[in-house]
């Protein structure tokens, strides 16, 4: 089998390609929908703020040239998630990928978390990922032009850490995990991509407010337990977001890539220093 060797760079161009975000108002969310409209990409942005947290969400088709859209959505809602998707998509007038980064976690004891806030976690990391999803896959298969789904699953969908009382975040986050893997294998025909990014401790407003009450029980060394001994930010997270999108990882489906700073291997606790040697 004979072929020529690419260009790499052009691989990661997204120009003239539409995608949607959820939970885009701020946080990982935003952040993705920046690294999109850079790529050259046009974004919908779905989520359930009134408006846009990050102020710079305004200046971005401006700056970036090309399109933006903002759409309050509450993705547990059936009716609004699909009056949501059918504005975006008039809009845009076509899907080439999906990020739902919408997603929300707790920290509490196990045998203390309630009913309700179990049931609000699994409908937004969960069902409302799964119903997004399957809105972008119906328009993808109607296009017949393929395309790529990045799903957010987390650390917490691979390993248990001690200290760590979210349960009902690693549950929803196992199930992101497990049905990106399943969708991976059924549209794969469709030239469809399904692939995951598991971030590690992200410095992020969802995790503030779970390290604010660590702090006061454990002080910092716990966020410090990556082998790269800091937190993360939305920056170490969108390349490989970009990437999963872009036609460099055409051949690339059901993947998951840990973005943890080694925490997925090890804790700082548990390696040996040379310089102690």
């Amino acid at each position: 089998m004979s072929y020529q060797l690419e260009d790499v760079r052009p691989m990661f161009e997204l120009r003239k390609r539409n995608y949607i975000v959820t939970g885009g108002a701020q946080g990982i969310g935003f952040a993705v929908t920046r690294a999109i409209c850079e790529m050259g990409g046009n974004v919908a942005v779905m989520d359930i703020q009134a408006q846009p947290v990050d102020p710079e969400f305004n200046r971005l088709s401006e700056k970036f040239g090309v399109k933006t859209l903002y759409i309050q959505t509450d993705v547990t809602k059936e009716q609004d998630l699909n009056a949501g998707f059918a504005k975006a998509l008039e809009t845009l007038g076509s899907i080439d990928g999906l990020v739902p980064a919408a997603g929300i976690a707790i920290d509490k004891p196990f045998i203390e978390q309630t009913w309700e806030e179990f049931t609000r976690i699994q409908e937004i990391n969960v069902r409302g990922t799964f119903f997004i999803t399957q809105l972008a896959t119906k328009q993808m298969l109607k296009q017949g032009t393929g395309g790529s789904i990045v799903l957010i699953a987390s650390q917490s969908a691979h390993i248990g850490l001690p200290g760590y009382r979210m349960a009902a975040y690693n549950a929803s986050k196992g199930g992101v995990l497990m049905l990106s893997k399943a969708l991976a294998v059924e549209l794969a025909p469709h030239n469809i991509r399904v692939n995951t990014i598991s971030p590690g401790f992200v410095d992020s407003e969802m995790t503030k407010k779970v390290r604010d009450m660590k702090s006061q029980r454990e002080g910092e060394q716990m966020w410090m337990a990556p082998p790269m001994q800091r937190l993360s930010t939305q920056n170490d997270l969108t390349g490989a977001v970009v990437y999963l999108l872009s036609d460099a990882a055409r051949f690339t489906t059901a993947a998951d890539i840990p973005i943890t700073g080694g925490l997925h291997v090890g804790t700082i606790d548990g390696l040996i220093s040379y310089e102690t040697k």
